[in-house]
């Protein structure tokens, strides 16, 4: 260890050094001679002397002759002290190096050559003080300094060579466990994906063998099908130029969200919201349809609607070009108009073609209203399966600033938990809703945000508060 050096006690000695380096460098711009340029005067002035010249130019080279030996011995101190500096800085980077990972031969190695260094700049600072200098040969002690100064600094860079191999290995190390990690990942989900399929396939359901997996497998491709959604409209929006962050803070105000590309889960959940609107209630968006008095009727109506929904494609239940009477093709219309604004669908794409052709039955055959009507078909196959349980299956969302809870929620990016800088993280907003099936729980998937005030409310708030 070395004791800190108080500023006090070398102000004085550090201002006579500096004092003393400008002297060297105003002396050496003013004479504009080296020290080999005196050596060839003087040779020069000693001819003239055997020439007859008189006494006093002699006496005047006899000084300058001194002064450039002052100025070149100083040089050479000058010299010899940044050499040992150098070496000073790379034995100490040496040190940090054997540190980590610990090498004691190192440490000591280093530790000696650290000693060694400060006793050379010792012994140079008496020189100094008592201005005890080498008079002899200082252009060869100048290029003797010079040599110690290079080697320091090669010194210094394979030391910093060293560590960057080093900071190499360890992110190749860092690669192999994450792509392990990966892998185990993909494992556990295979086996996760395994065990739903043995719930049985979606296709020819009983009301005695449906069960949680099988509403879980239905809303994620619900969720797929509704980012799909998302995407594209967010693309529509930017070709159209649209502001996104404008559009996503008038959704969502007040939200601080970790990354840019984290504002496109506002839109996801505007349209969710859209699309589940109403989802409790049996007759969904379509309170004039009819409904079997009976509630094994009803609950068998809608594992058969489940089971028709599911069998075809949205282009074949919606029968482009027509004017579909099915009740998925009403709840198609009736959620389209809710979602998409007139104002959104006239910037979008410069009419209300689509919109019109919706009004008067019939379905546009675009490919907006395709992705749009292929995620209106799994919220509806989701609805209908909901409906088939006993007791039903019911929603729920949570409040903005609840803490997190990894019983009830989910967060829709894992990234929230490394990237935040608080322990306590707050729900910003629902994303997708979660479900009561029985005593099993759907989490719901929420956005996470350190920018929300700490509210001390329920974590749950049931959309439906249906008895069950």
């Amino acid at each position: 260890m070395m004791d800190s050096v108080k500023p006090s006690a070398v102000s004085s000695k550090k201002s006579k050094l500096a004092r003393t380096f400008a002297k060297v460098l105003h002396i050496r711009m003013l004479s504009g001679v080296s020290a080999v340029d005196g050596v060839e005067k003087r040779k020069r002035m000693t001819v003239v002397k055997n020439n007859g010249v008189a006494d006093s130019e002699s006496d005047s080279f006899d000084c300058s002759d001194e002064d450039q030996q002052e100025r070149g011995a100083m040089e050479a101190f000058l010299a010899k002290l940044f050499a040992s500096i150098t070496a000073l800085k790379a034995a100490y980077a040496q040190l940090q190096y054997a540190q980590c990972p610990f090498d004691v031969d190192g440490i000591q190695l280093a530790d000696r050559s650290i000693v060694s260094e400060l006793k050379s700049l010792s012994e140079l600072k008496r020189c100094f003080v008592k201005k005890q200098f080498d008079l002899l040969l200082p252009e060869t002690a100048m290029l003797s300094a010079e040599l110690v100064e290079q080697k320091s600094v090669v010194k210094l860079y394979e030391i910093s060579v060293k560590k960057l191999n080093s900071q190499l290995r360890l992110k190749d190390s860092e690669i192999i466990f994450l792509k392990e990690k990966l892998e185990e990942a993909k494992s556990n989900t295979k086996v996760l994906e395994k065990r739903m399929n043995q719930s049985g396939p979606l296709e020819n359901l009983q009301l005695s063998a449906i069960n949680s997996n099988h509403m879980a497998r239905v809303l994620r491709h619900a969720v797929k099908t509704i980012r799909s959604f998302v995407q594209l409209l967010i693309d529509e929006m930017k070709c159209c130029g649209w502001d996104i962050d404008e559009a996503a803070s008038a959704i969502e105000p007040d939200i601080v969200y970790f990354k840019e590309e984290h504002k496109c889960f506002a839109f996801e959940a505007f349209v969710c919201r859209v699309m589940f609107e109403g989802f409790h209630f049996p007759n969904f968006a379509l309170p004039n349809e009819s409904l079997p008095p009976d509630k094994n009727q009803q609950k068998k109506l809608y594992l058969r609607r489940f089971a028709e929904t599911k069998s075809l494609k949205s282009k074949e239940l919606l029968g482009h070009g027509q004017k579909p009477s099915s009740t998925f093709a009403k709840f198609c219309r009736v959620k389209y108009l809710q979602l998409v604004h007139p104002k959104m669908e006239s910037s979008l794409f410069g009419n209300l073609n689509q919109r019109s052709v919706v009004s008067s039955g019939r379905i546009p055959e675009t490919a907006f209203f395709a992705t749009f009507a292929d995620m209106a078909r799994w919220v509806w196959l989701l609805h209908c399966l909901a409906f088939s349980f006993e007791p039903e299956a019911s929603i729920f969302q949570v409040n903005k600033g609840c803490r997190f809870t990894d019983v009830y929620m989910k967060a829709v990016t894992e990234e929230v938990f490394v990237l935040s800088t608080q322990p306590d993280l707050r729900v910003a907003f629902t994303v997708v809703p979660g479900f009561y099936i029985g005593k099993t729980i759907i989490q719901c998937q929420v956005y996470l945000s350190q920018s929300q005030q700490q509210q001390h409310n329920h974590h749950v708030n049931p959309v439906q508060t249906k008895q069950r």
